[in-house]
C-alpha cells in the first residue's frame, strides 16, 4: 500500500514549498511472538512463556536505559517510532538501545509500526509531532493486545499525560516505578529506575491513579511513600535560559568553556575559556552552581569586590573535598601528580598532571561564577562509589541515602533505595538523574553492585569504569575480521614486500611481553657504514578501513595495561600471534631502513613492506646481559652492541639540542602466578638496553613524521608537545631556591642544563626528585591533524623535535595504524582511506585518541597504586621517604 506524506518547508528565498514523500505500508510485518499464528518463525524474539510483553515509548528509551539493560527486563517491543526518535535525539541512548535489540541474549524486538498498514497513523490537525508519535506508540500497543489476546501487554512510559490517554483508550500503561513495584521477583528494579523529575518530585501519585484505573479489577498499587514535601528553600541560583546565555556570550558579558574540578573537591574548579584569555577560577558551592566535572558552562566574571569576598570565604572554609561533603574514604581515587613516560621506551610526556591548581586565598587569578549550563556531560554509565555511613533518612520502606563517589571531584549524590543494608560496604554504580536548585545534592539512581570495598577485583573494575575503559568482549563481527589460527604467510601476502628473513633481526621488550610490535637489526656495509633497520608489525595488512574491527579499534584507540591484566585494542589472535613479531616465526612487517655512519649520522632512508623472521625475542635484562658479556660474539650480540653504541651518540645529540631527561616514580611488581597478588614491589630499573630501543623508536617516529608530512601536508597525524607557560614552572623554581639551586626555564636546553646541575653530594636520589617535579610542569602531548594547526605548533618540547608522530606500536595504538596507512599511501602501496583525507574528521579522531590514551594511562597508574596498597596492607616496612608536596586536607 502506498501512502503519501506531505509537509511544507520554507525555501532560502522565503518561498513556501510543498514536499510530498511516498511512504510504503505493508501487511507482512510481524509481531515477533510465537503466540501470533501469522508471525514468521524466523521473526520469533519474544518468549511465549513471558508473564507479559512491554511496549516502550521514546521518553523511557531516552532516560531509563539502565532499567532496560537490567537482565530482569525482557520481552520488550521497541516501536520503530521510538528507535527513530532516539536516533535523532540522543546517539548514545540509540546505540545502547540498538545493542539490546541486536543481542541474541536479550528479547528486545523492533516492531516497524510506521510501515505496518494497521499501525501507521497520520498527524491530526494541530497535533504536534511529539503527540502524534505518542499516539502511534499507543496504537502499536493496542495492536499487540488485539494480535495476541492471551498475553498481557503493558505500555511503559515516563509521560503521565501519555499514560492518561492510554487508559482512556483501554491500554494498560505504567511508569517504570509502578512497574518495578509489580515485579516482586526482582525487588532491585525499584532502585534501578531513573528518578523522573517533576518540579523536584517524581510522578508516583499520578502513577497510582492511572494504574488503578487501568487495572480493571486488578489489585491496586501500594500508596505513595509519604505525602509530597513542601516547597523547599532555593539553595542555588537558577540557570539562565539558553537564549540569555547565547546573548551574553555574544555580547562578551559571559564566557563559555568546559569546567574542570579539583581532584580533591567538587566545589573548586576552573573553566577554560578562550574569550577570557586564561582559566577562570570558580570557587565554592554556590559559584559552581550544580555544574559537574566536564560540563560546558557559561560563566560570569566576578568584580574585584566579589572576588575578594570569595577569597576571604575560601580562607575561612575548610579545604576538604567538597567542604561538608568531604569524602570519608582514604582510597578516593585522588591521583598522584607524577608524570610517567608514555611507556618504558619513549621518554615523552603524555599527561597534564598539574591541571589541579590549588586554591590559595588572595590569589590574583580571574574568578567567576557559573550562571548557565550549555551542555551536560554526565556519565551515562554512572559513577562508582559507596553509600555514606550515616543515619539514613526514612521514606516508607525506602531509604534516602547519600552516595559517595570514589573520585572527590564529583559531589555526593542523593538516592532512594530499598537495599541500603545489602549495599552497605559495597562498591556500587549510580547514575545522576537531575539536580534542582532547591536540592543540596544531585539526585540519582542505583544501577548495579560491583563488589565488596577493598576487594582487588572490585577495585580494579572501579578504576576501569572511572577511566571509561571498554572491557566488553569483541563482537562476532570483529572476530570475523581476524584470520583463523594457525596462521602463516601465504603467496598472496608477498607482492610488494622485500625478503628480510635472513637479516639478524631481534626484538627487545619488557619481560613477559607477548604483543611484540617492533624489532631491530644492524649489519655492516662495504662502504664502512651500517644498515640499520626498525621493523614494525604490519597490522594494517589485516586491519582494513571501515571494517567492524577497524571501527572498534578506532573507538578504543589504545591497549590498556594494568598490573595484572591487559585490555586489548585488537583481538588476541592478532596481538599475540598473527601480528606479534615473535622469535623464530615469519611475520609481516613495515620496515624503515637507514644507511648510517659509525657516528650515527643518517646518509639515506627508505621505507618498505617486508617479511621478517626474528632470530631472538629478548627482554631488556637479557639484551643487557648479552651486551655486558664480553665472551659473546654471535651476530645478534654484536649487533646489539653496535646499536647501543650508536644510540648513545644519538641520545647525547638529542640532549645537546635541548631534549629533556625527565623522570617518573614508576614501579614494577612481582606477582603470584596463582592469586595474582603482588609479592614484591620495586622501582622500575632503566638499563642501556631500554635507552637503546627508545632511541631507535624515536628515530623511526621522527623520520616517518617528516615523510608523511611532506606527502600529505594537510592531513598527517602528528604529535605535539606545547611549551609550558612560565607560571607552570613556579613550583619547581621555588623548590629549587629552597634547595639552593637556580632553575632556568627560558628554553628546553636551559632547563635541561639546570636539571643536570641540581645535584647534592651523597644524595643520589635528589636529582631524580627534581626531575619528577619538572615532569609535573609539563603540558600534555597531543595527537593532531596537520591541517588544523600552524607549522609553528608542530614542535615537540620534551623531545626537542620539530616533528614527531607515532609509528612504532600499531598493535596497541590506533594512532600508529593511521600513520601506517599514511605512509603506505605515500609509497603508493595502498590508497589513502577517505577517513584520513578529511582533516577535520582526522582531528576529531585525534581528540578521541588523546582522551583514550590519557584514560589508559590513568587506569594503569591507578592499578599500580591499588597493588601497592595491597602489597603494604599486610606488611610493616620501614623506609626512608621524601615529601614532594603538601596538599590541603
Amino acid at each position: 500500500m502506498l501512502q503519501n506524506k506531505s509537509f511544507v518547508r520554507k525555501t532560502k528565498k522565503g518561498g513556501v514549498l510543498k514536499v510530498v514523500n511516498q511512504h510504503y505500508l505493508r501487511d507482512d510485518i510481524y509481531s515477533g511472538s510465537s503466540l501470533d499464528p501469522d508471525c514468521d518463525a524466523e521473526a520469533y524474539k519474544l518468549s511465549a512463556d513471558a508473564a507479559h510483553y512491554l511496549v516502550i515509548d521514546t521518553n523511557l528509551a531516552l532516560h531509563q536505559m539502565d532499567f532496560l539493560e537490567h537482565p530482569a527486563v525482557d520481552d520488550v517491543v521497541v516501536p520503530g517510532t521510538v528507535l527513530e526518535e532516539c536516533r535523532k535525539r540522543n546517539s548514545a541512548a540509540y546505540q545502547r538501545l540498538r545493542a539490546l535489540c541486536s543481542s541474541s541474549a536479550r528479547r528486545f524486538y523492533v516492531f516497524s509500526n510506521e510501515h505496518h498498514r494497521e499501525t501507521y497513523i497520520q498527524a491530526q490537525p494541530a497535533e504536534s509531532p511529539n503527540d502524534r508519535n505518542d499516539r502511534a506508540i499507543r496504537v502499536a500497543t493496542a495492536w499487540y493486545m488485539k494480535r495476541i489476546p492471551g498475553k498481557e501487554v503493558i505500555l511503559l512510559t515516563a509521560d503521565a499525560d501519555n499514560r492518561r490517554k492510554a487508559v482512556a483508550e483501554g491500554v494498560r500503561a505504567l511508569s517504570v516505578q509502578a512497574y518495578a513495584r509489580l515485579r516482586t521477583d526482582c525487588p532491585e528494579l525499584v532502585d534501578v529506575g531513573a528518578v523522573v523529575m517533576r518540579g523536584g518530585q517524581d510522578d508516583d501519585e499520578t502513577d497510582m491513579v492511572i494504574d488503578g484505573a487501568a487495572s480493571n479489577g486488578r489489585q491496586q498499587q501500594q500508596p505513595s511513600d509519604g505525602p509530597r514535601q513542601a516547597k523547599r528553600r532555593r539553595i542555588y541560583d537558577e540557570h539562565m535560559p539558553m537564549s540569555e546565555v547565547t546573548a551574553g556570550i555574544k555580547a562578551g558579558r559571559l564566557h563559555q568553556g568546559p569546567i574542570r574540578m579539583s581532584r580533591s573537591s567538587a566545589f573548586q574548579a576552573w573553566v577554560s575559556s578562550e574569550s577570557a584569555g586564561e582559566d577562570i577560577q570558580v570557587q565554592g558551592r554556590e559559584a559552581v552552581n550544580r555544574a559537574l566535572d566536564g560540563d560546558i558552562v557559561a560563566v560570569r566574571l566576578l568584580t574585584p569586590a566579589e572576588a575578594a569576598a570569595a577569597s576571604k570565604a575560601a580562607a575561612r572554609r575548610p579545604q576538604k573535598g567538597g567542604g561538608a561533603d568531604a569524602h570519608p574514604e582514604e582510597a578516593s581515587g585522588d591521583e598522584d601528580d607524577g608524570e610517567p613516560w608514555e611507556d618504558s621506551r619513549v621518554a615523552e610526556v603524555t599527561m597534564d598532571d598539574v591541571d589541579e591548581k590549588e586554591v590559595t586565598p588572595g590569589s590574583e587569578r580571574v574568578m567567576g561564577r557559573v550562571v548557565g549550563i550549555i551542555r551536560r556531560n554526565w556519565r551515562t554509565r554512572g559513577y562508582c562509589g559507596s553509600l555514606k555511613d550515616e543515619e539514613a533518612g526514612k521514606r516508607g520502606r525506602q531509604q534516602s541515602r547519600l552516595f559517595c563517589p570514589v573520585e572527590r571531584r564529583f559531589p555526593l549524590i542523593r538516592l532512594v533505595t530499598r537495599q541500603a543494608e545489602t549495599l552497605s560496604g559495597q562498591r556500587i554504580v549510580v547514575v545522576v538523574d537531575g539536580w534542582e536548585a532547591d536540592s543540596l545534592h544531585p539526585v540519582g539512581h542505583y544501577v548495579r553492585k560491583l563488589g565488596t570495598i577493598g576487594d582487588k577485583d572490585t577495585e580494579t573494575e572501579v578504576l576501569l569504569i572511572e577511566n571509561d575503559i571498554n572491557t566488553s568482549p569483541f563482537t562476532p563481527g570483529v572476530h570475523a575480521c581476524v584470520p583463523p589460527l594457525p596462521w602463516s604467510i601465504q603467496k598472496s601476502d608477498w607482492p610488494g614486500r622485500e625478503d628480510f628473513r635472513e637479516l639478524p633481526i631481534c626484538s627487545v621488550d619488557p619481560p613477559g611481553c607477548r604483543d611484540i610490535d617492533d624489532a631491530l637489526h644492524v649489519r655492516p656495509l662495504p662502504s664502512g657504514n651500517f644498515e640499520v633497520g626498525v621493523h614494525i608489525a604490519d597490522v594494517t595488512h589485516f586491519l582494513k578501513p571501515g571494517t567492524p574491527m577497524d571501527e572498534e579499534a578506532a573507538a578504543r584507540s589504545t591497549t590498556t595495561y594494568l598490573v595484572q591484566r591487559r585490555i586489548d585494542m585488537l583481538p588476541k589472535p592478532l596481538t599475540e600471534d598473527i601480528c606479534s613479531l615473535r622469535g623464530g616465526v615469519e611475520r609481516l612487517a613495515f620496515s624503515v631502513i637507514w644507511e648510517m655512519t659509525p657516528q650515527a649520522d643518517a646518509v639515506s632512508v627508505r621505507f618498505t613492506k617486508s617479511v621478517i623472521c626474528s632470530k631472538a625475542a629478548l627482554s631488556y635484562a637479557e639484551a643487557q646481559a648479552r651486551m655486558d658479556d664480553e665472551r659473546l660474539h654471535d651476530e645478534i650480540t654484536v649487533g646489539l652492541r653496535r646499536l647501543n653504541s650508536m644510540a648513545k651518540i644519538m641520545r647525547a645529540r638529542r640532549f645537546d639540542q635541548g631534549a629533556l631527561a625527565l623522570a617518573s616514580p614508576e614501579v614494577k611488581f612481582e606477582m603470584d602466578t596463582e592469586t595474582l597478588d603482588p609479592l614484591d614491589v620495586a622501582v622500575y630499573q632503566i638499563r642501556e638496553a631500554n635507552q637503546m630501543v627508545e632511541e631507535m623508536m624515536l628515530l623511526a617516529n621522527v623520520t616517518v613524521a617528516e615523510h608523511i608530512l611532506a606527502a600529505f601536508p594537510a592531513c598527517s597525524l602528528l604529535r605535539s608537545h606545547a611549551t609550558p607557560a612560565p607560571k607552570r614552572f613556579q613550583p619547581l623554581v621555588q623548590a629549587g631556591v629552597a634547595a639552593g639551586f637556580d632553575i632556568d626555564f627560558s628554553s628546553s636546553k636551559a632547563l635541561a642544563v639546570s636539571l643536570d646541575k641540581a645535584e647534592r653530594p651523597g644524595d643520589g636520589y635528589f636529582n631524580r626528585l627534581v626531575r619528577i617535579m619538572a615532569t609535573r610542569c609539563m603540558m600534555q602531548a597531543l595527537y593532531f591533524s596537520s591541517g588544523t594547526c600552524a607549522p609553528s605548533e608542530y614542535h615537540h618540547y620534551g623531545l626537542a623535535a620539530p616533528l614527531y608522530t607515532h609509528f612504532t606500536s600499531p598493535i596497541r595504538r590506533y594512532a600508529d595504524v593511521v600513520v601506517h596507512r599514511l605512509l603506505a599511501a605515500s609509497l603508493r602501496i595502498t590508497p589513502l582511506p577517505e577517513s584520513a583525507r578529511d582533516s577535520q574528521a582526522l582531528q576529531r579522531s585525534a581528540g578521541n585518541m588523546n582522551m583514550r590514551h590519557r584514560n589508559a594511562q590513568m587506569a594503569g597508574r591507578a592499578s599500580a597504586e591499588l597493588h601497592t596498597l595491597i602489597f603494604f596492607k599486610a606488611r610493616a616496612i620501614v623506609s626512608e621517604a621524601r615529601v614532594l608536596r603538601v596538599r590541603p586536607t
